[in-house]
């Protein structure tokens, strides 16, 4: 925290790229000045962030107010804060989609520990869009299913800083990086070569439920299609 104090005194661009450096904020994208100058994307955050307008002046270098050390660390926590909230908003767009699917497409938020899935690429999710409600999880798109980031360190990082929506937008904005689950891999436990009959019986179950579920779905999807030409 002190080395950070110590260079306060620097570029946008240098604030951003601290904060993105610092460890555990690896999920985190660089957010464009444009979006940060434009007031319309803050819309709101005022009544959520503590010290908001001093923030917002330290990520955009242009703080240079006089205030005591437990101040000072306040308005830096806020900071970081903000910076969060609006990495939620910015991944949502499109140039922040783009930078995400880089990051996604360089394995930057780690791979599924799924063994099937074979180190399939995942998204970082949250599962509220209420800060503080719960940390960041990991989103398989080949098993459709949210994991605990490996590492300690992504413990701290709240979920609502990147959204519940934000990994099914960018698979929706770029359709041809959702992988074929037309024959999904499952494990099938055996003895001696033989399948275990009640697992093999909860297996069929399984797969049936999920036949029904996705006919029901492409069948409201072809309702609403039919609903809107009309």
């Amino acid at each position: 925290m002190d080395a950070f104090s110590s260079e306060s005194e620097c570029t946008t661009e240098y604030w951003i790229d601290w904060f993105l450096g610092a460890q555990g904020n690896e999920f985190f994208c660089e957010i464009d000045d444009e979006f940060l100058a434009d007031r319309f994307n803050m819309t709101g955050l005022n009544a959520e962030v503590q010290y908001y307008q001093y923030a917002m002046d330290l990520i955009v270098d242009t703080f240079d107010h006089d205030c005591d050390d437990q101040t000072r660390e306040q308005i830096e926590r806020s900071a970081r804060h903000l910076y969060g909230l609006i990495h939620a908003r910015y991944v949502l767009t499109q140039r922040g989609l783009q930078k995400m699917l880089d990051k996604y497409k360089n394995g930057d938020f780690g791979v599924c520990p799924r063994v099937l899935c074979q180190r399939h690429p995942v998204l970082p999710v949250g599962l509220s869009d209420v800060p503080h409600s719960a940390p960041v999880k990991m989103f398989c798109m080949r098993c459709e299913d949210v994991y605990t980031p490996p590492l300690p360190r992504y413990a701290n990082i709240d979920g609502a800083y990147f959204g519940t929506s934000f990994p099914f937008l960018l698979f929706q904005s770029y359709p041809h990086l959702i992988p074929n689950k037309t024959a999904p891999e499952r494990f099938v436990p055996s003895i001696f070569g033989f399948k275990m009959h009640e697992h093999a019986r909860m297996m069929r179950w399984q797969n049936s439920r999920r036949l029904e579920l996705q006919s029901r779905l492409s069948q409201y999807e072809d309702d609403e299609l039919r609903r809107k030409k009309q």
